[in-house]
């Protein structure tokens, strides 16, 4: 895979998140549903942290904004990172796969810093009102922006019959997370350097093997 068909790809799910997080975004009330079916939903929510959630200020003795300031400045950073493994491994001529799992994971990774480096300048709040693209009061500021959630799959959603030790009559709910393209793109990429992880980083005489084939 060159240089242009990973653009491409990186182009069409950045576009794809964008879109979609901004139609939500001036369109749905903070916590609003709208179920297309019984196990899929779309409901916006909003991350101000990492994965699921979590926040660095509830892991480290440090404030909200300060948190959330490192968290993006971290993000940069791996975007950064990525990028540069991503422009070496098609330096290099890297299997299709490794490419293709690594274009996937950096554009998931640039979807989501979009929402935090940017939509607290453009956005005003979403709490009890649909908010307003480029807004006049926005609701926070550069780095400080919250990531847009809306898919949510709750492929099982029941209660746990009463005779169940600790969770009898609880609620139980399985997928929970409300996740977004970008973060598909993240999962996607991740999934096949696992799955795939042979034909990602064949060893040297799978290689030999590999353009012998290609030679015949």
């Amino acid at each position: 895979m060159n240089l242009k068909k990973s653009l491409i790809i990186i182009i069409l799910i950045l576009l794809v998140d964008q879109i979609s997080k901004i139609y939500i975004k001036t369109n749905f009330i903070l916590g609003e549903a709208n179920e297309v079916f019984s196990w899929f939903k779309i409901l916006f929510i909003e991350n101000e942290g990492a994965a699921w959630g979590t926040k660095l200020s509830d892991l480290l003795p440090i404030s909200e904004p300060a948190g959330k300031l490192i968290l993006t400045i971290f993000r940069i950073f791996a975007v950064f990172g990525i990028g540069y493994w991503l422009w070496d491994i098609i330096r290099k001529q890297s299997p299709k796969t490794l490419i293709l799992a690594v274009s996937l994971i950096f554009a998931g990774a640039v979807g989501n810093i979009i929402d935090s480096v940017f939509y607290g300048l453009i956005f005003d709040h979403s709490n009890g009102q649909v908010a307003t693209l480029f807004a006049e009061e926005p609701y926070g500021s550069l780095f400080h922006g919250k990531v847009v959630d809306m898919l949510y799959f709750p492929l099982v959603d029941t209660t746990w019959p009463d005779w169940v030790p600790s969770w009898g009559g609880q609620r139980f709910r399985f997928f929970e997370p409300v996740f977004n393209i970008a973060d598909t793109a993240i999962s996607t990429g991740v999934g096949i350097l696992i799955v795939f992880n042979k034909k990602a980083f064949p060893k040297e005489e799978d290689k030999k093997e590999a353009a012998a084939d290609q030679n015949v």
